[in-house]
């Protein structure tokens, strides 16, 4: 069931992204442009998001199980690291760069998208590196 769930929101979700034309990488480029044509309709719908989410996470913190039966299990960390900073950074100057993220490079990447098919490969290598880096080097999540 919650394999059919998952689907099922994830599915509504990339529903929502293409609903606000957030999989219109010219839109989000044009979010970050202060300078110029600045659209701001990706500040409306990061308000709705956090409207809908801030009572959904206020519940999870006071129960155990999610409606499903599944544990719930919500970070515990607040360290804001290197690790972190540079994460956010990387994110940042891509998502500038290309007007793409990982949530609509999915739903790009069903409607065959060159830029967004290259963005998937590059955020599963980008995994990978990760990864092995993690293997190689503890982190202060492990000490």
């Amino acid at each position: 069931m919650s394999v059919i769930a998952a689907s099922l929101f994830g599915f509504l979700f990339g529903i929502g992204l293409i609903v606000a034309k957030m999989t219109d990488p010219a839109r989000i480029i044009a979010f970050l442009d202060f300078a110029g044509a600045w659209d701001p309709t990706l500040a409306f719908v990061m308000i709705g998001a956090i409207v809908v989410a801030a009572p959904a996470f206020a519940l999870a913190r006071r129960r155990k199980l999610a409606p499903l039966g599944n544990r719930i299990v919500l970070p515990d960390r607040s360290l804001i690291d290197r690790r972190l900073l540079g994460g956010a950074a990387l994110f940042g100057i891509g998502w500038g760069l290309c007007g793409i993220c990982p949530g609509p490079s999915l739903v790009l990447l069903g409607s065959g998208n060159d830029a967004a098919a290259i963005f998937v490969v590059m955020i599963i290598i980008g995994s990978h590196i990760v990864a092995g880096v993690d293997r190689r080097k503890p982190t202060l999540l492990s000490s």
